[in-house]
Order: structure tokens, then C-alpha cells, then sequence
């Protein structure tokens, strides 16, 4: 009987041990209250938000400065076509220039030749 006894005995002190073992998993791992759960979502969102605006306020700043960029390039571009362009009248009104000299220049030589 001693053996049942001290059997009956382990067995209960297993099952208390289990019980509290049990209760104290039960604890750490049961999910948090509706009031906290709330809380977390509202914090991740909020995080969640800071974090979007933050990257759209970058993405805005980088295309606003890529735009500054290619309209002051395009500007110097303008600048630089329209200085070529009138260089480039300058040069055709003096070959023209030299043409209509180099054409009197024959046609006098030619009237003197034919007298």
C-alpha cells in the first residue's frame, strides 16, 4: 500500500505541478487584452504613416529637384541654341557678304576686260 500511496501521491503533486506549469505558459503566452491590441495597431499605424510621409516627402523632393534640374538644363540648352542660331546668321551674312564682293570684284574685272 506504501507504494500506492506514495504513487497517488507523486501523481498529485504531477498534476499541481502541471496545473501551475500549465497556468504560468498560460501567461506569457495568451494574447493581449482588446484595450492593448488597440493601442499596438494605433502606435504600428501611426509608425506606419510617419514612415509613408517620410518617404513620399523624399520622392517629392527628389522629382521636384530633377525638374529644377531639367528645366535650368533645358533653359541653358535654349541659351546655347539661340546663341548658335545667331552665330551661326552672322556667319551666313558674311559669306554672303564676302560673295557679293567676290562677284564685283569679277564683274569690274570682266567689264575692264571687255571694255
Amino acid at each position: 500500500m506504501s507504494d500506492r500511496n506514495t504513487t497517488i501521491k507523486v501523481g498529485g503533486l504531477m498534476l499541481v505541478a502541471g496545473g501551475v506549469i500549465g497556468a504560468g505558459l498560460a501567461l506569457l503566452f495568451a494574447p493581449q487584452s482588446g484595450k492593448t491590441t488597440r493601442k499596438n495597431i494605433t502606435r504600428y499605424a501611426r509608425k506606419a504613416r510617419r514612415r509613408t510621409e517620410d518617404i513620399v516627402d523624399d520622392f517629392s523632393h527628389n522629382v521636384s529637384k530633377m525638374v529644377e534640374s531639367v528645366g535650368e538644363n533645358a533653359a541653358d540648352l535654349l541659351d546655347k541654341g539661340a546663341d548658335l542660331a545667331y552665330e551661326t546668321k552672322k556667319e551666313i551674312l558674311k559669306a554672303i557678304e564676302d560673295g557679293q564682293e567676290k562677284l564685283e570684284k569679277q564683274r569690274a574685272r570682266l567689264a575692264r576686260i571687255l571694255g
